[in-house]
């Protein structure tokens, strides 16, 4: 099993990028999804989830209206739109899978212990 992020990148402050995250070696389709960072010298955080059905997302307060999570089962890929973009948001990039099938209270989808599965990361670099 293997989630693969890609998309990261320099980008200048107020711009804009899309992360994508595919999986292989199994479906995730009915699984739980979401994203997190780690700043240099600061802790994993989380930024954005999504429910296995796609009808609910979840979002840190720092990034809403900003950034938007989706996800296209068919693809088998997680996205995450990033606009308005700040240096703030500098830090290294993972997706998560959940390796259930369920469904959570909310505070469930901000925990990075829910997820089984994650990304090896990508660098997204905002410069003021």
């Amino acid at each position: 099993v293997q989630l693969q992020a890609s998309g990261g990148g320099l980008v200048q402050a107020g711009g804009s990028l899309r992360l994508s995250c595919v999986a292989s070696g199994r479906t995730f389709s009915n699984s739980a999804m979401g994203w997190f960072r780690q700043a240099p010298g600061k802790e994993r955080e989380f930024v954005a989830a999504i429910t296995r059905s796609g009808s609910t997302t979840y979002y840190t307060d720092s990034v809403k209206g900003r950034f938007t999570i989706s996800r296209d089962n068919a693809k088998n890929t997680l996205y995450l739109q990033m606009n308005s973009l700040r240096p703030e948001d500098t830090a290294v990039y993972y997706c998560a899978a959940d390796s259930q099938q369920g469904d959570y209270g909310s505070m469930s989808y901000r925990a990075a212990r829910l997820y089984d599965y994650w990304g090896q990361g990508t660098q997204v670099t905002v410069s003021s």
